[in-house]
């Protein structure tokens, strides 16, 4: 769900995201006293100025004190800092409710959310939409619009003290401004894509993570660990180069600002020199008193202050725009209206969008039959695998399968094997008896493996150690044989000699005509014995697939 923002109402047809609307509506009641408590601390720290300045030139130009001016130094210094205080524990407090209320409106939604359809939402999505993107967007809210306001209006106010003494000098530091806001424009491009890139790494990241906790114990009994330690090792890299480089670029708008500044304030100070020294005439800088030109000088620093203080801030905008985009899972009108799987008319897929590999056409499936997933590496065919058999939930999309209430079967070199036997292993999970397990593994090469003696009665230790990805994967299949569900195969042929991929390829093929099975592959050989093949194409690189 998107709303008109306030560019919109003036004709512009950008449209805000629901989840940005709901933080406003939020922070609004104690943005607006924040925003007071800042233009008050402004007051006072533009009153210690000029008593700071009266101060200095009273006691250069006579030797003596001020007393008036030394009681309302003191006065606006102690404001100031009570005042600054105060923001500071408004400004977090306010930050805590907006995060809050945007978790509390999550967590509704989902409560109401149709159980499938909760089911079907990216997980790195839901991770990150709950730990990070509530904060950002309460930082994004609070934080940089209290900036903003006060870059509009702490200059005004400070330019207008200045105007006070010497309008000239007034001018001098607005003709600034101009180069401020050109460079804001430049570097929020810039910014914002990096930004958005970095909660998109956060969220493959938090994807990848959730995925392979919940698959943990297969990853240890395949001996896996080390090779996802490497994955998720290369998905931090990924996410600490983006924070990196966001935060580089807005280091590096808030030096540009400061070298801009610098050179303003510098300015100012050679021309109230040359005045005092009577070296030039320069309209609104000669003839002026101590205190006019040392409050001046005070004042052009609080004038840039704002500005830089924006810069600093501007990496939370850009992070904060991302996180209200990718909050869009919970509050957009497509999770109020994501249609269920079960509306899908036809054994099949339609709409489907898997995660890191983009749209898939729309394809039907056969009740029995064997169906290769085809396509070069990157193109998503393992990831698509995974979606059907329900180990992983797509962005978008619906699907069906034949045969829902039977248990499925998945063949890969990941697939867990328990210790025991030979028979045991190909037996487990069924009510298959001894003579159909012989056949099954009589069918694969198993019961006379010249490289694992010992027939049916074959030990198979902890974690299926002694096996190699070979037969790992024959033990899977013939356990395919023996189940009446439909099976998933990720590779099933890659890593065998001639021979046995051969017997896998007739294994899968005789299962087929008593159901669906789907197999990943490489193989054309296995593609070839297809009833149905679904080519997909490439649309990630290496880096970003799973």
């Amino acid at each position: 769900m998107t709303r008109p923002s306030p560019s919109a109402r003036s004709g512009c047809a950008a449209l805000e995201p629901a989840a940005l609307t709901l933080a406003r509506g939020a922070a609004r009641a104690g943005l607006s006293r924040l925003h007071g408590l800042q233009v008050l601390r402004c007051v006072a720290t533009l009153g210690l100025a000029v008593a700071l300045a009266r101060l200095a030139g009273a006691l250069i130009e006579t030797g003596g004190l001020d007393g008036l001016a030394l009681g309302l130094a003191g006065a606006c210094l102690l404001a100031g800092a009570g005042l600054g205080s105060l923001i500071e524990t408004r400004s977090a407090a306010l930050e805590a409710e907006v995060a809050v209320a945007l978790i509390d409106a999550a967590e509704a939604r989902l409560a109401v959310m149709p159980a499938r359809a909760a089911a079907d939402l990216p997980r790195g999505a839901v991770i990150a939409g709950l730990q990070r993107h509530p904060g950002a967007l309460a930082r994004l809210v609070v934080g940089h619009a209290a900036a903003r306001r006060m870059m509009g209006l702490g200059p005004v106010l400070t330019a207008g003290a200045v105007a006070v003494v010497s309008w000239q000098a007034a001018v001098a530091l607005l003709l600034a401004t101009p180069v401020m806001i050109v460079f804001f424009a430049l570097v929020g491009g810039l910014i914002r894509d990096r930004a958005t890139a970095q909660e998109a790494a956060l969220g493959r990241l938090a994807t990848q993570f959730a995925d392979r906790v919940r698959t943990l114990p297969t990853i240890l009994a395949a001996h896996g660990l080390p090779r996802e330690t490497a994955k998720l090792d290369r998905r931090l890299q990924a996410y600490a180069d983006g924070t990196m480089g966001v935060l580089a670029v807005a280091f590096l708008n808030a030096g540009v600002l400061d070298f801009f500044a610098s050179l303003a304030i510098a300015i100012l100070a050679v021309f109230l020199g040359l005045g005092h020294l009577g070296l030039a005439e320069i309209p609104g800088f000669a003839h002026l008193a101590l205190w006019q030109s040392l409050l001046i000088l005070l004042l052009a620093p609080e004038y840039f202050l704002p500005f830089r203080r924006y810069a600093e801030l501007y990496h939370v905008k850009a992070e904060g725009e991302a996180a209200a985009e990718a909050l869009a899972w919970v509050f957009s009108e497509e999770a109020e209206t994501r249609p269920e799987r079960s509306v899908v008319p036809a054994v099949g897929a339609r709409g489907l969008v898997l995660p890191h590999a983009g749209s898939v056409a729309d394809f039907d499936l056969p009740e029995t039959g064997l169906v290769a997933l085809t396509g070069p590496s990157g193109a998503g065919k393992s990831t698509l695998l995974r979606v059907l058999a329900g180990v992983e939930a797509p962005l978008a999309g619906a699907f069906r399968l034949p045969a829902p209430g039977l248990p499925a079967t998945w063949v890969s070199l990941d697939t867990p094997i328990p210790a025991g036997t030979l028979a045991a292993a190909i037996a487990d999970g069924t009510t298959a008896t001894p003579e159909a397990v012989a056949a099954a593994a009589a069918s694969l090469g198993l019961s006379d493996d010249p490289h694992w003696p010992g027939g049916l009665d074959a030990a198979v230790l902890a974690g299926a150690e002694n096996l190699s990805g070979g037969q790992r994967v024959r033990v899977a299949v013939a356990r395919l044989l023996l189940r009446p569900g439909t099976g998933f195969c990720d590779e099933p042929t890659a890593k065998l000699d001639p021979a046995n991929a051969a017997r896998v390829r007739q294994a899968l093929a005789c299962a087929a005509r008593t159901r669906l099975v789907i197999v990943a592959t490489h193989d054309p050989a296995l593609a070839a014995l297809a009833d149905r093949r679904i080519a997909l194409r490439p649309t990630l690189s290496e880096r970003q697939a799973a």
